[in-house]
Protein backbone atom coordinates (compact mmCIF):
# COMPACT_ATOMS: atom_id res chain seq x y z
CA UNK A 1 0.00 0.00 0.00
CA UNK A 2 1.34 3.44 -0.93
CA UNK A 3 2.32 5.76 1.88
CA UNK A 4 0.10 8.85 2.09
CA UNK A 5 2.44 11.83 2.13
CA UNK A 6 0.08 14.79 2.13
CA UNK A 7 -3.02 16.12 3.82
CA UNK A 8 -5.54 17.34 1.24
CA UNK A 9 -8.07 20.13 1.58
CA UNK A 10 -9.93 19.04 -1.54
CA UNK A 11 -12.55 16.37 -0.85
CA UNK A 12 -14.56 14.39 -3.41
CA UNK A 13 -18.24 13.71 -2.70
CA UNK A 14 -19.01 10.50 -4.55
CA UNK A 15 -22.73 10.79 -3.85
CA UNK A 16 -22.77 13.99 -5.95
CA UNK A 17 -20.19 13.08 -8.62
CA UNK A 18 -21.59 12.27 -12.07
CA UNK A 19 -18.32 10.94 -13.49
CA UNK A 20 -18.07 13.58 -16.20
CA UNK A 21 -14.22 13.45 -16.15
CA UNK A 22 -13.85 17.26 -16.29
CA UNK A 23 -11.71 17.15 -13.14
CA UNK A 24 -9.54 14.33 -14.50
CA UNK A 25 -8.85 16.21 -17.72
CA UNK A 26 -7.70 19.45 -16.03
CA UNK A 27 -5.58 17.94 -13.24
CA UNK A 28 -1.95 19.01 -13.86
CA UNK A 29 -0.48 16.03 -11.98
CA UNK A 30 -2.82 13.32 -13.31
CA UNK A 31 -4.06 12.65 -9.79
CA UNK A 32 -7.65 11.72 -10.74
CA UNK A 33 -9.14 8.57 -12.22
CA UNK A 34 -12.71 7.53 -13.06
CA UNK A 35 -13.80 4.23 -11.54
CA UNK A 36 -17.34 2.94 -11.16
CA UNK A 37 -18.64 6.16 -12.67
CA UNK A 38 -17.02 8.31 -9.95
CA UNK A 39 -13.90 10.44 -9.71
CA UNK A 40 -11.20 9.07 -7.42
CA UNK A 41 -8.17 10.96 -6.11
CA UNK A 42 -4.67 9.52 -6.02
CA UNK A 43 -3.47 11.16 -2.82
CA UNK A 44 0.26 11.24 -3.49
CA UNK A 45 -0.12 13.03 -6.82
CA UNK A 46 -2.50 15.82 -5.74
CA UNK A 47 -1.02 19.26 -4.99
CA UNK A 48 -4.32 20.95 -3.97
CA UNK A 49 -4.09 23.50 -6.79
CA UNK A 50 -7.89 23.55 -7.06
CA UNK A 51 -8.25 23.24 -10.84
CA UNK A 52 -10.58 20.27 -10.35
CA UNK A 53 -12.69 22.30 -7.92
CA UNK A 54 -13.26 24.96 -10.56
CA UNK A 55 -13.91 22.43 -13.34
CA UNK A 56 -16.55 20.37 -11.52
CA UNK A 57 -20.01 21.28 -12.93
CA UNK A 58 -22.03 19.79 -10.05
CA UNK A 59 -20.16 20.81 -6.90
CA UNK A 60 -18.91 17.30 -6.16
CA UNK A 61 -15.54 18.67 -5.01
CA UNK A 62 -15.48 20.70 -1.81
CA UNK A 63 -12.79 22.39 0.23
CA UNK A 64 -12.30 21.22 3.79
CA UNK A 65 -12.07 24.09 6.25
CA UNK A 66 -12.35 24.75 9.96
CA UNK A 67 -15.72 25.75 11.33
CA UNK A 68 -15.86 29.44 12.20
CA UNK A 69 -17.20 28.63 15.67
CA UNK A 70 -13.81 27.10 16.54
CA UNK A 71 -12.41 30.57 17.16
CA UNK A 72 -14.46 30.77 20.35
CA UNK A 73 -12.48 27.91 21.87
CA UNK A 74 -9.75 30.47 22.56
CA UNK A 75 -9.57 33.59 24.70
CA UNK A 76 -7.19 35.35 22.29
CA UNK A 77 -8.61 34.96 18.77
CA UNK A 78 -6.26 36.18 16.04
CA UNK A 79 -7.34 36.64 12.42
CA UNK A 80 -4.37 36.47 10.05
CA UNK A 81 -5.61 38.25 6.96
CA UNK A 82 -3.82 38.39 3.59
CA UNK A 83 -4.00 41.70 1.76
CA UNK A 84 -5.92 39.92 -1.01
CA UNK A 85 -8.94 39.96 1.34
CA UNK A 86 -8.94 43.76 1.16
CA UNK A 87 -9.05 43.59 -2.62
CA UNK A 88 -12.35 41.68 -2.54
CA UNK A 89 -14.25 44.73 -1.29
CA UNK A 90 -15.31 47.84 -3.27
CA UNK A 91 -13.04 50.89 -2.97
CA UNK A 92 -15.53 52.64 -0.69
CA UNK A 93 -14.92 50.05 2.05
CA UNK A 94 -11.96 51.03 4.20
CA UNK A 95 -9.43 48.69 5.75
CA UNK A 96 -10.41 49.89 9.22
CA UNK A 97 -14.05 49.02 8.52
CA UNK A 98 -13.06 45.48 7.56
CA UNK A 99 -10.92 45.12 10.68
CA UNK A 100 -13.70 46.45 12.87
CA UNK A 101 -16.37 44.10 11.51
CA UNK A 102 -13.99 41.15 11.93
CA UNK A 103 -13.67 42.24 15.54
CA UNK A 104 -17.45 42.38 15.90
CA UNK A 105 -17.67 38.85 14.51
CA UNK A 106 -15.49 37.57 17.35
CA UNK A 107 -11.81 38.09 16.65
CA UNK A 108 -9.84 39.88 19.35
CA UNK A 109 -6.83 40.66 17.16
CA UNK A 110 -6.37 41.33 13.44
CA UNK A 111 -2.96 41.08 11.79
CA UNK A 112 -1.95 41.36 8.13
CA UNK A 113 0.09 38.40 6.89
CA UNK A 114 2.28 40.59 4.69
CA UNK A 115 3.91 42.20 7.72
CA UNK A 116 5.95 38.98 7.73
CA UNK A 117 7.68 40.06 4.53
CA UNK A 118 9.65 42.67 6.51
CA UNK A 119 11.70 39.86 7.97
CA UNK A 120 11.51 37.49 5.01
CA UNK A 121 12.83 39.78 2.28
CA UNK A 122 16.18 40.29 3.96
CA UNK A 123 16.43 36.60 4.83
CA UNK A 124 15.75 35.62 1.20
CA UNK A 125 18.45 37.95 -0.12
CA UNK A 126 20.93 36.54 2.39
CA UNK A 127 19.92 32.99 1.42
CA UNK A 128 20.50 33.82 -2.25
CA UNK A 129 23.99 35.10 -1.47
CA UNK A 130 24.85 31.87 0.35
CA UNK A 131 23.24 29.44 -2.09
CA UNK A 132 23.47 31.32 -5.38
CA UNK A 133 25.25 28.40 -7.05
CA UNK A 134 21.94 26.49 -7.14
CA UNK A 135 20.44 28.55 -9.96
CA UNK A 136 17.64 29.27 -10.09
CA UNK A 137 16.50 29.47 -6.48
CA UNK A 138 12.74 28.99 -6.21
CA UNK A 139 10.33 30.74 -3.84
CA UNK A 140 8.39 28.59 -1.37
CA UNK A 141 5.59 31.16 -1.02
CA UNK A 142 3.01 29.01 -2.84
CA UNK A 143 2.48 25.59 -1.18
CA UNK A 144 0.87 24.14 -4.31
CA UNK A 145 4.09 24.87 -6.20
CA UNK A 146 6.24 23.32 -3.46
CA UNK A 147 4.19 20.12 -3.72
CA UNK A 148 4.21 20.28 -7.51
CA UNK A 149 8.00 20.33 -7.46
CA UNK A 150 8.06 17.42 -5.01
CA UNK A 151 5.85 15.17 -7.12
CA UNK A 152 6.47 16.27 -10.72
CA UNK A 153 9.92 17.90 -10.67
CA UNK A 154 11.69 16.13 -7.78
CA UNK A 155 15.10 17.01 -9.17
CA UNK A 156 14.41 20.67 -8.38
CA UNK A 157 13.73 20.26 -4.64
CA UNK A 158 17.30 21.39 -3.89
CA UNK A 159 16.50 24.70 -5.61
CA UNK A 160 13.73 25.59 -3.15
CA UNK A 161 14.49 28.43 -0.75
CA UNK A 162 14.20 26.76 2.65
CA UNK A 163 12.59 29.68 4.48
CA UNK A 164 9.11 30.04 5.96
CA UNK A 165 6.57 32.06 3.94
CA UNK A 166 5.14 35.35 5.32
CA UNK A 167 2.10 33.51 6.70
CA UNK A 168 4.16 31.39 9.10
CA UNK A 169 6.42 34.29 10.07
CA UNK A 170 3.40 36.46 10.94
CA UNK A 171 1.85 33.63 12.97
CA UNK A 172 5.08 32.98 14.90
CA UNK A 173 5.51 36.69 15.61
CA UNK A 174 1.99 37.22 16.90
CA UNK A 175 1.96 34.11 19.07
CA UNK A 176 5.30 35.10 20.63
CA UNK A 177 4.06 38.66 21.16
CA UNK A 178 0.92 37.47 22.98
CA UNK A 179 2.95 35.03 25.09
CA UNK A 180 5.28 37.84 26.15
CA UNK A 181 2.24 39.93 27.08
CA UNK A 182 1.14 37.21 29.52
CA UNK A 183 -1.21 35.03 27.47
CA UNK A 184 -0.99 31.27 27.85
CA UNK A 185 -0.25 29.24 24.73
CA UNK A 186 -3.45 27.19 25.01
CA UNK A 187 -5.47 30.43 25.15
CA UNK A 188 -4.16 31.64 21.78
CA UNK A 189 -6.01 30.68 18.62
CA UNK A 190 -4.53 31.91 15.33
CA UNK A 191 -6.75 31.52 12.27
CA UNK A 192 -5.71 32.21 8.69
CA UNK A 193 -8.25 33.56 6.20
CA UNK A 194 -7.21 31.65 3.09
CA UNK A 195 -7.77 32.40 -0.62
CA UNK A 196 -6.86 28.85 -1.68
CA UNK A 197 -7.00 25.16 -0.78
CA UNK A 198 -3.24 24.61 -0.91
CA UNK A 199 -2.64 26.83 2.11
CA UNK A 200 -5.18 24.82 4.10
CA UNK A 201 -3.26 21.66 3.24
CA UNK A 202 0.04 23.37 4.11
CA UNK A 203 -1.20 24.39 7.57
CA UNK A 204 -2.59 20.92 8.30
CA UNK A 205 0.48 19.14 6.93
CA UNK A 206 3.46 21.55 6.75
CA UNK A 207 6.16 20.71 4.21
CA UNK A 208 9.62 21.12 5.72
CA UNK A 209 8.27 21.66 9.23
CA UNK A 210 6.74 19.52 11.98
CA UNK A 211 4.04 21.83 13.29
CA UNK A 212 2.38 25.16 12.55
CA UNK A 213 1.63 28.12 14.83
CA UNK A 214 -1.72 28.38 13.07
CA UNK A 215 -4.67 26.69 14.80
CA UNK A 216 -7.17 26.82 11.96
CA UNK A 217 -7.93 27.98 8.44
CA UNK A 218 -11.13 29.70 7.32
CA UNK A 219 -12.45 30.06 3.78
CA UNK A 220 -11.97 33.62 2.47
CA UNK A 221 -15.20 33.48 0.50
CA UNK A 222 -17.07 32.65 3.73
CA UNK A 223 -15.43 35.53 5.62
CA UNK A 224 -15.98 38.00 2.78
CA UNK A 225 -19.70 37.20 2.63
CA UNK A 226 -20.01 37.35 6.41
CA UNK A 227 -18.23 40.71 6.65
CA UNK A 228 -19.90 42.30 3.61
CA UNK A 229 -23.36 41.14 4.71
CA UNK A 230 -22.74 42.71 8.11
CA UNK A 231 -21.71 45.97 6.44
CA UNK A 232 -24.81 46.00 4.24
CA UNK A 233 -26.90 45.58 7.36
CA UNK A 234 -25.37 48.74 8.77
CA UNK A 235 -22.73 47.25 11.05
CA UNK A 236 -19.82 49.22 9.63
CA UNK A 237 -17.76 49.11 12.77
CA UNK A 238 -17.08 52.84 12.68
CA UNK A 239 -18.39 53.42 16.17
CA UNK A 240 -17.64 50.02 17.65
CA UNK A 241 -14.00 49.67 16.71
CA UNK A 242 -11.97 48.56 19.71
CA UNK A 243 -8.90 47.66 17.72
CA UNK A 244 -5.70 49.69 17.77
CA UNK A 245 -4.80 50.97 14.33
CA UNK A 246 -1.73 49.45 12.74
CA UNK A 247 0.80 51.09 10.51
CA UNK A 248 -0.30 50.55 6.94
CA UNK A 249 1.52 47.95 4.96
CA UNK A 250 4.22 49.43 2.78
CA UNK A 251 3.45 49.33 -0.97
CA UNK A 252 5.86 46.48 -1.68
CA UNK A 253 4.34 44.47 1.17
CA UNK A 254 0.82 45.05 -0.11
CA UNK A 255 1.82 43.61 -3.49
CA UNK A 256 3.90 40.65 -2.26
CA UNK A 257 1.14 38.07 -2.85
CA UNK A 258 0.46 39.29 -6.40
CA UNK A 259 2.41 38.29 -9.50
CA UNK A 260 5.89 39.91 -9.46
CA UNK A 261 5.44 40.79 -5.77
CA UNK A 262 8.53 38.79 -4.83
CA UNK A 263 10.54 38.81 -8.04
CA UNK A 264 10.54 42.61 -8.20
CA UNK A 265 12.30 42.67 -4.82
CA UNK A 266 14.97 40.04 -5.49
CA UNK A 267 18.48 40.70 -6.87
CA UNK A 268 19.79 39.39 -10.17
CA UNK A 269 17.70 38.03 -12.99
CA UNK A 270 14.29 37.17 -11.54
CA UNK A 271 11.18 35.88 -13.26
CA UNK A 272 7.56 35.60 -12.10
CA UNK A 273 5.31 32.90 -13.58
CA UNK A 274 1.71 32.35 -12.54
CA UNK A 275 -0.97 29.69 -13.32
CA UNK A 276 0.12 26.12 -12.76
CA UNK A 277 0.05 25.04 -16.43
CA UNK A 278 2.44 27.89 -17.30
CA UNK A 279 4.67 26.89 -14.39
CA UNK A 280 4.77 23.27 -15.55
CA UNK A 281 5.62 24.27 -19.12
CA UNK A 282 8.45 26.49 -17.88
CA UNK A 283 9.88 23.92 -15.47
CA UNK A 284 9.82 21.23 -18.15
CA UNK A 285 12.01 23.43 -20.33
CA UNK A 286 14.25 24.21 -17.39
CA UNK A 287 14.71 20.49 -16.69
CA UNK A 288 15.96 20.17 -20.26
CA UNK A 289 18.68 22.68 -19.34
CA UNK A 290 17.00 25.64 -20.94
CA UNK A 291 16.78 28.98 -19.06
CA UNK A 292 19.57 28.11 -16.62
CA UNK A 293 20.92 31.66 -16.19
CA UNK A 294 18.04 32.77 -13.92
CA UNK A 295 18.79 33.68 -10.31
CA UNK A 296 15.29 33.59 -8.80
CA UNK A 297 11.91 32.16 -9.74
CA UNK A 298 8.61 33.32 -8.26
CA UNK A 299 6.14 30.57 -9.13
CA UNK A 300 2.43 30.73 -8.28
CA UNK A 301 -0.24 28.10 -8.99
CA UNK A 302 -3.10 30.54 -9.59
CA UNK A 303 -3.63 33.02 -12.42
CA UNK A 304 -2.83 36.47 -10.96
CA UNK A 305 -1.37 34.64 -7.95
CA UNK A 306 -3.38 34.81 -4.72
CA UNK A 307 -5.90 37.18 -6.30
CA UNK A 308 -6.96 34.21 -8.44
CA UNK A 309 -7.32 31.75 -5.55
CA UNK A 310 -10.31 29.40 -5.74
CA UNK A 311 -11.73 30.71 -2.45
CA UNK A 312 -11.78 34.38 -3.42
CA UNK A 313 -15.08 36.10 -4.20
CA UNK A 314 -14.01 38.94 -6.47
CA UNK A 315 -12.85 39.01 -10.07
CA UNK A 316 -9.08 38.50 -9.95
CA UNK A 317 -8.31 41.33 -12.36
CA UNK A 318 -10.38 43.86 -10.41
CA UNK A 319 -8.75 42.62 -7.20
CA UNK A 320 -5.28 43.22 -8.63
CA UNK A 321 -6.31 46.66 -9.84
CA UNK A 322 -7.69 47.63 -6.41
CA UNK A 323 -4.59 46.45 -4.58
CA UNK A 324 -2.24 48.22 -6.98
CA UNK A 325 -4.26 51.42 -6.61
CA UNK A 326 -4.15 51.08 -2.83
CA UNK A 327 -0.38 50.55 -2.95
CA UNK A 328 0.00 53.76 -4.97
CA UNK A 329 -2.19 55.75 -2.62
CA UNK A 330 -1.06 54.39 0.74
CA UNK A 331 0.29 56.96 3.15
CA UNK A 332 2.84 55.85 5.66
CA UNK A 333 2.24 58.65 8.16
CA UNK A 334 1.49 57.64 11.71
CA UNK A 335 -2.26 57.31 12.35
CA UNK A 336 -3.61 59.82 14.86
CA UNK A 337 -5.31 57.33 17.17
CA UNK A 338 -4.00 54.27 18.97
CA UNK A 339 -0.81 53.55 17.04
CA UNK A 340 0.89 50.17 17.15
CA UNK A 341 4.22 50.43 15.37
CA UNK A 342 4.48 47.01 13.72
CA UNK A 343 7.88 47.78 12.23
CA UNK A 344 9.46 48.53 15.60
CA UNK A 345 7.63 45.66 17.27
CA UNK A 346 8.78 43.11 14.73
CA UNK A 347 12.34 44.40 14.99
CA UNK A 348 12.22 43.54 18.71
CA UNK A 349 11.50 39.95 17.69
CA UNK A 350 13.88 39.86 14.73
CA UNK A 351 16.37 37.50 16.40
CA UNK A 352 13.58 35.15 17.49
CA UNK A 353 12.04 35.13 14.02
CA UNK A 354 15.38 34.69 12.25
CA UNK A 355 16.24 31.78 14.56
CA UNK A 356 13.03 30.05 13.50
CA UNK A 357 12.74 31.08 9.85
CA UNK A 358 14.49 28.07 8.34
CA UNK A 359 12.63 24.90 7.37
CA UNK A 360 13.90 21.38 6.87
CA UNK A 361 14.99 20.03 3.51
CA UNK A 362 12.00 19.43 1.26
CA UNK A 363 12.04 15.81 0.13
CA UNK A 364 11.14 14.67 -3.39
CA UNK A 365 7.94 12.59 -3.68
CA UNK A 366 8.08 11.64 -7.35
CA UNK A 367 4.71 10.65 -8.78
CA UNK A 368 6.64 8.60 -11.34
CA UNK A 369 7.99 6.26 -8.64
CA UNK A 370 6.33 2.93 -9.37
CA UNK A 371 7.57 1.02 -6.34
CA UNK A 372 9.54 1.62 -3.14
CA UNK A 373 11.76 -1.34 -4.03
CA UNK A 374 14.29 -0.23 -6.67
CA UNK A 375 14.37 -3.61 -8.43
CA UNK A 376 10.59 -3.77 -8.67
CA UNK A 377 10.45 -0.13 -9.81
CA UNK A 378 12.83 -0.87 -12.70
CA UNK A 379 10.79 -3.89 -13.72
CA UNK A 380 7.60 -1.81 -13.68
CA UNK A 381 9.26 0.94 -15.70
CA UNK A 382 10.08 -1.61 -18.39
CA UNK A 383 6.51 -2.89 -18.18
CA UNK A 384 5.20 0.65 -18.75
CA UNK A 385 7.39 0.99 -21.85
CA UNK A 386 6.18 -2.36 -23.18
CA UNK A 387 2.52 -1.49 -22.55
CA UNK A 388 2.90 1.88 -24.28
CA UNK A 389 3.91 0.09 -27.48
CA UNK A 390 0.44 -1.48 -27.54
CA UNK A 391 -1.56 1.62 -26.61
CA UNK A 392 -2.71 4.12 -29.29
CA UNK A 393 -1.25 7.27 -27.65
CA UNK A 394 -4.41 9.28 -28.33
CA UNK A 395 -5.08 10.18 -24.66
CA UNK A 396 -8.85 9.92 -25.10
CA UNK A 397 -9.52 9.23 -21.41
CA UNK A 398 -12.18 6.58 -22.12
CA UNK A 399 -10.18 4.11 -20.03
CA UNK A 400 -10.79 6.22 -16.93
CA UNK A 401 -7.15 7.43 -16.85
CA UNK A 402 -6.18 10.86 -18.22
CA UNK A 403 -3.54 9.66 -20.70
CA UNK A 404 -2.25 6.46 -22.25
CA UNK A 405 0.92 6.76 -20.19
CA UNK A 406 -1.14 7.12 -17.01
CA UNK A 407 -3.06 3.97 -17.98
CA UNK A 408 0.21 2.12 -18.59
CA UNK A 409 1.42 3.10 -15.12
CA UNK A 410 -1.88 2.05 -13.58
CA UNK A 411 -1.62 -1.34 -15.29
CA UNK A 412 1.98 -1.80 -14.08
CA UNK A 413 0.84 -1.08 -10.53
CA UNK A 414 -2.13 -3.44 -10.74
CA UNK A 415 -4.80 -0.74 -10.70
CA UNK A 416 -6.07 -1.26 -14.26
CA UNK A 417 -6.12 -3.75 -17.11
CA UNK A 418 -4.96 -3.42 -20.72
CA UNK A 419 -8.56 -4.10 -21.77
CA UNK A 420 -9.64 -0.80 -20.22
CA UNK A 421 -8.39 0.78 -23.46
CA UNK A 422 -11.31 0.89 -25.91
CA UNK A 423 -8.92 0.51 -28.87
CA UNK A 424 -7.48 -2.68 -27.37
CA UNK A 425 -11.02 -3.89 -26.73
CA UNK A 426 -11.87 -3.55 -30.43
CA UNK A 427 -8.69 -5.35 -31.43
CA UNK A 428 -9.50 -8.17 -29.03
CA UNK A 429 -13.06 -8.37 -30.34
CA UNK A 430 -11.77 -8.73 -33.91
CA UNK A 431 -9.58 -11.64 -32.79
CA UNK A 432 -12.42 -13.18 -30.74
CA UNK A 433 -10.40 -12.74 -27.56
CA UNK A 434 -13.13 -10.58 -26.08
CA UNK A 435 -16.87 -10.47 -26.71
CA UNK A 436 -18.78 -7.22 -27.24
CA UNK A 437 -20.70 -8.01 -24.05
CA UNK A 438 -17.46 -8.27 -22.07
CA UNK A 439 -16.30 -4.96 -23.55
CA UNK A 440 -19.54 -3.34 -22.44
CA UNK A 441 -19.12 -4.71 -18.91
CA UNK A 442 -15.60 -3.23 -18.74
CA UNK A 443 -16.91 0.19 -19.75
CA UNK A 444 -19.71 -0.11 -17.18
CA UNK A 445 -17.10 -0.83 -14.48
CA UNK A 446 -15.27 2.35 -15.45
CA UNK A 447 -18.10 4.76 -16.22
CA UNK A 448 -20.96 3.36 -14.18
CA UNK A 449 -23.99 1.23 -15.00
CA UNK A 450 -26.39 4.17 -15.32
CA UNK A 451 -24.54 5.67 -18.29
CA UNK A 452 -25.36 2.60 -20.35
CA UNK A 453 -29.02 2.20 -19.36
CA UNK A 454 -31.75 2.62 -21.93
CA UNK A 455 -33.21 6.12 -22.16
CA UNK A 456 -36.82 6.64 -21.25
CA UNK A 457 -39.03 8.42 -23.77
Amino acid sequence: MAVKYFHHALKFRKEVCIGCSHCMNVCPTQAIRIQGGKAELTDNRCVDCGKCYRACPVGAIIVEQDDFSRIFEFEHRVALIPNVLMGQFPERVSINQIRSVLHELGFTHIFEVEHGTRILEGAMKEYMLRHGQRKPLISTFCPAIVRLIQVRFPGLTDNLILLKPPLDIAASYFRKKLLDEGAKNKEIGIFYITPCAAKIAAVKSPVGDDTSDINGVINMDFIFNKVYTSMKQGHTGKNACQLPSLFALQPEEMLWSLTEGESSRMPGRSLAIDEISNVIEFLEKMENEENTDIDFLELRACDQSCAGGILTSGNRFFTVERLRNQACEVKLETPENGVTDVTASMEVYRNFLMDNIRVKKVLPRSMEKLDEDMKQALLKMQMVRDIMESLPSVDCGLCGSPTCNALAQDIAQGRAEITHCIFIQKKYEQKDWLSSRESLEILKDIWGEEKFGSRKN
